[in-house]
């Protein structure tokens, strides 16, 4: 083993001289998004971290606004995560991962309290990764959810992981929440995360081609120019209960946007058409929209914006309070690690750190192209938060929550001051926290 990726060391260290010999300012940029050209780890300072107990290793976060709730789905026992994890190409313990049961929890982001549901027809392998959280659109706003969830489940006939998503429905306010079913196809080889359409459509992405570690891995992780995975959309024909387990009946499955570097997080934009997609080892975040239409499924790329760092899941942040104070806020929120490079050592080890940035991008709006409605040509960047993975490690999602100004003014914050709760989670974290930041 030790030999082994020694040479898989000299190959890599072989091809990255070779590529800055030959491609100079593109790979100076890959190396700068990985991380390998950021020496020095900062901290934000000067803000008081909150600590959401009972949210160990939850690597997806979304904020449900019609019942002012946080969703997420995490591992919880710290053996599992470094046991077996197939999105790290950590396959060291099937039988760990087997007996993995990870949970669904509940965040009341006023009181920053974690309720772990429970289940209700589910007593099997959760291993858990990306999800999404939609309203049922039977009942009135904000009464009841379908939560949809990655389930990395060991194949019981290879050394490999037999991926697929549960898809679940809870009543908020609720103790509990109901599995629906499973979703298994042979197109979902290494989903990460999904983006729900209806109860019955979604996207899912897979994540990488090659799923095991190996030179080709490790290749398909640097090269950005290996465009091998893709965004797949999933239609079922019900909810009803699962006809087996390697069955596709009742599930047509389709590529909906093919050929990207590395697909990651899935994200809701500024509309029910636009759809956020990472490519997260280049570092762009890909705008995209989907047509009303329900028969067509595919994904059109309409622009993109390029970041310093690897990227996870995407959210947007809609400034609920925009009208009324006279600035605009919103944004995308794309949250990543600032060393990437250095995750192969320390995924395997509980008592590591990855340090961790959080981006929000916004339109410059002084800038637009002639004749195409103010559509934006580039892109304000801001840093929300830093941090040298001892607050928090391994940053792969984020939220903001708008703090009503009028509550800022009360606790004698200056005029105009506008803050908001950053929450922020990662694949590897102790806890999810929370930050209160200045917009």
């Amino acid at each position: 083993m030790g030999n082994s990726r020694r040479l898989i060391a000299s190959l890599v260290a072989a091809l990255l001289a070779y590529a800055l010999h030959a491609f100079g300012p593109s790979t100076h940029q890959r190396l700068l998004v990985l991380g390998a050209l950021r020496w020095k780890l900062n901290s934000t300072p000067d803000v008081e971290v909150f600590v959401i107990r009972d949210t160990t290793h939850c690597e997806d976060l979304h904020y449900h606004v019609p019942s002012e709730t946080l969703f997420t789905a995490c591992e919880d026992d710290h053996t599992t995560r470094f046991g077996w994890f197939p999105p790290l190409a950590n396959f060291d313990d099937a039988e760990l991962g087997k007996r993995g049961r990870g949970s669904i929890h509940v965040i009341n982001p006023k009181t920053l309290l974690s309720q772990r549901l429970v289940f209700d027809n589910f007593d099997s392998t959760f291993v858990t990764h990306g999800i999404d959280v939609i309203s049922d659109p039977k009942r009135p706003d904000g009464e009841a959810v379908y939560i949809f969830a990655v389930n990395h489940v060991p194949d019981p006939d290879s050394a490999k992981a037999r991926s697929q998503i549960e898809v679940f429905y809870h009543v908020i306010g609720s103790s509990s929440v109901k599995h629906l079913r499973s979703v298994w196809h042979p197109l979902i080889r290494t989903p990460n995360d999904i983006f729900a359409r209806s109860p019955t459509s979604f996207y899912v992405t897979n994540d990488h081609h090659y799923s095991r570690h190996g030179l080709m891995r490790t290749l398909e992780d640097l090269y950005h120019g290996a465009n091998w995975t893709e965004t797949l959309h999933i239609r079922l024909d019900s909810l009803a209960t699962n006809h087996g387990a390697y069955s596709t009946e009742g599930v047509d499955a389709s590529v909906a946007l093919p050929d990207m570097h590395n697909s990651n997080g899935l994200g809701h934009g500024r509309s029910a058409t636009e759809i956020l997609v990472t490519s997260c080892a280049s570092g762009v975040l890909y705008i995209g929209k989907i047509s009303q239409e329900p028969a067509n499924t595919t994904i059109t790329t309409n622009d993109l914006v390029a970041f310093d760092s690897i990227i996870d899941n995407p959210s947007y942040f809609s400034d609920p309070f925009a009208s009324r104070w006279g600035t605009d806020h919103s944004g995308f929120l794309l949250p990543g690690l600032a060393r990437a490079t250095d995750l192969g050592r320390t995924h395997r080890d509980p008592k590591a750190t990855e340090p961790v940035i959080v981006w929000l991008a916004r339109p410059a709006k002084e800038k637009s192209k002639p004749g195409k409605s103010g559509a934006p040509i580039s892109w304000e960047k801001r840093v929300l938060f830093e941090d040298d993975g001892n607050r928090i490690r391994s940053a792969s999602a984020s939220v903001l929550i708008a703090i009503d100004p009028k509550t800022s003014l009360e606790t004698g914050s200056s005029t105009g001051a506008r803050k908001a709760w950053l929450f922020v989670t990662g694949f590897l974290s102790k806890n999810i926290i929370a930050v209160k930041i200045d917009l």
